[in-house]
């Protein structure tokens, strides 16, 4: 805005003093002080409003005008409430200086006037801000020379002072402003809950943008950038970005709302043009996995894989070893467990609604691979997913030998490059997100393969990657993973009992201590479990328990006499195990 829209303000109360001929300027901004020397707080551009405590005698003017001069200022508007009347010799410097000067009247507050100059400020503001964020759609929508999405979040920032990150659907940083601002990035543990926040609004439908008071106390405003055209959410909530902004947007004007809808607009042609980077990779992995699953011979899939390799893996070696990951996503379940075990999801082939499974756990299982962390080139480029039926596939190259890159390495996610994916990391970050996102009738699982050095074992990795998800698949929970670790365990033959056998071993040992556990509240089922994670140590249970040795001996013995079992036997305690492990 310019100095001469103040003087046609009535409401302002405003009197020009001097400088009549300096009133095309534009004012950036507003500040109140009373310092003698408030340079350090100046940026350039703004009206300053003053109540003259600093002035103590004539010569203290020239220098204050001075200073605000210096700091390139915009214009001085000096209260009458302190000394009845601005001196003289402030008119005097403010003339020789060539700063506009003005009056306020006792019963206008600089308040009144600072939110009248912010409110006209950013809104013009908000308006040019707009213009470059369609001029910079544009060249982003013509190819990359826009610059990427960093170059809008620092305009947010500069211009509108709304400091803003993308993040992925796991709170992943994707993108934030190129220099640190007043307010600090949010750590990994804020990013994880932002995600969740927005992902559960999407969900249950709510309206947006959503207003978040985030654990740190900071208050974060999300917009959704939405990716594909499918009408229902579930088909993308779990892979698309959203754009979360240090402010709460609750009493945003309409015009400033629809400028950050705008900018989510913009980085959306920033996330397929990075989809569709991923092209080559998806079809390096479809054709891997369709050679292994047909029984290609070795040497043909170890030739496709010798191409895929440099894709996949650029500058660590031709000859890495694979590890395969199988991930599943389906809507519509009603309980824990694999189709036919402890719970209920859509038929095998299509999840609920007609919801494809397989493209969803594509982009999903693209997205979990990528190091949560990284700054540099992200691991998700060396990584290809692929998905058949419901399942999706990838194919996960790990340097070997003296071709590793020293350092090169993503533990933060579950990926050591030396040691390859473990499963029982490898959710721990996203797992709070995910589960908003599924919102009570989703459920993800995933198969974790051991690494293999050749084309040779592919098709075995493959296999024990199916089988680990199934293990997952029995587990309660919206989010599981299970590792080739587990598949030398009892927990491999847990998932493909029947389920009328599952439900008659574990109601004719288990039943009889529910049922006494909710009549008597004896804690007879906690205490059976304790006890055998203690290996049958009386001492260290007791101690776990916070009980005296002798209430625990009395329900152990409880326990015998309701199962006619002996918790001394080791059969009787396997069997406790698996009915536990079970129900």
């Amino acid at each position: 805005m310019r100095l001469r829209a103040l003087l046609e303000t009535d409401l302002l109360g405003l009197r020009l003093l001097g400088g009549e001929d300096e009133l095309d300027r534009t004012v950036r901004g507003v500040m109140t002080t009373d310092l003698r020397d408030p340079s350090r707080y100046l940026s350039g551009g703004e009206l300053v409003l003053t109540g003259l405590a600093w002035r103590r005698e004539p010569g203290d003017s020239e220098r204050f005008v001075r200073i605000l001069t210096a700091a390139g200022v915009a214009g001085l508007a000096a209260g009458e409430a302190e000394l009845g009347s601005v001196p003289e010799d402030l008119v005097v410097a403010c003339a020789q200086h060539r700063l506009p000067l003005f009056s306020v009247v006792e019963d206008v507050s600089f308040a009144s006037i600072t939110e009248h100059v912010v409110r006209q400020v950013s809104g013009e503001r908000a308006g040019d801000l707009a213009a470059v964020v369609e001029r910079h759609r544009r060249l982003m929508t013509a190819g990359p020379a826009g610059g990427g999405p960093e170059v809008v979040l620092d305009l947010l920032g500069s211009d509108l002072d709304l400091p803003a990150w993308v993040l992925s659907s796991t709170g992943r940083r994707i993108a934030g402003p190129s220099a640190p601002g007043p307010s600090p990035e949010p750590p990994s543990a804020i990013r994880a809950e932002l995600a969740g926040e927005l992902l559960g609004a999407l969900r249950t439908g709510r309206r947006g943008p959503q207003r978040v008071t985030a654990a740190n106390g900071a208050v974060y405003s999300l917009f959704p950038i939405r990716g594909g055209d499918s009408g229902d959410v579930r088909d993308t909530v779990l892979s698309d970005w959203l754009l979360a902004v240090a402010a709460d947007a609750g009493d945003w004007p309409e015009e400033r709302l629809d400028l950050l809808r705008g900018v989510t607009q913009l980085i959306a042609v920033e996330r397929d043009r990075r989809d569709a980077a991923r092209t080559v990779r998806r079809r390096l992995a479809q054709e891997v996995l369709e050679l292994v699953q047909t029984g290609a011979p070795p040497a043909e899939t170890a030739a496709r894989l010798r191409v895929a390799a440099p894709v996949l893996l650029p500058g660590l070696g031709s000859a890495p070893h694979w590890q395969v990951v199988v991930a599943r996503v389906e809507w519509g379940f009603t309980g824990n467990g694999e189709n036919g075990h402890n719970g209920e999801t859509a038929p095998a082939g299509a999840t609920d609604g007609g919801i494809p499974g397989g493209p969803v756990a594509q982009a999903l299982l693209e997205e979990i691979l990528v190091d949560p962390d990284a700054t540099g080139p992200e691991l998700s480029d060396r990584i290809a997913v692929a998905y058949t039926g419901e399942e999706a596939v990838a194919l996960v190259p790990l340097p070997a030998g003296p071709d590793a890159a020293e350092g090169d390495d993503a533990s933060a996610n579950g990926l050591s490059l030396d040691a390859g994916l473990h499963a029982d990391t490898l959710l721990a970050a996203v797992r709070e997100p995910l589960t908003r996102g599924l919102d009570g009738d989703g459920r993800i699982t995933l198969g974790v393969s051991a690494a293999v050095p050749s084309a040779d074992g592919l098709r075995g990795a493959l296999e024990e990657a199916r089988h680990a998800r199934r293990v997952a698949a029995a587990r309660p929970g919206r989010v599981c993973a299970a590792g080739h670790q587990e598949l030398a365990s009892h927990v491999l033959l847990l998932p493909f009992v029947p389920d009328d056998v599952r439900r008659a071993f574990t109601a004719r040992l288990l039943d009889p201590l529910r049922d006494y556990d909710r009549r008597h509240r004896a804690e007879l089922i906690p205490t059976l479990e304790a006890f055998l994670a203690c290996d049958g140590s009386w001492t260290r249970c007791a101690a776990r328990l916070h009980l005296h040795v002798n209430t625990l001996r009395y329900r152990v013995g409880r326990i015998e006499q309701l199962t006619g079992r002996e918790l001394s036997r080791l059969e009787d305690k396997l069997d406790f195990f698996l009915a536990l492990r079970m129900s």
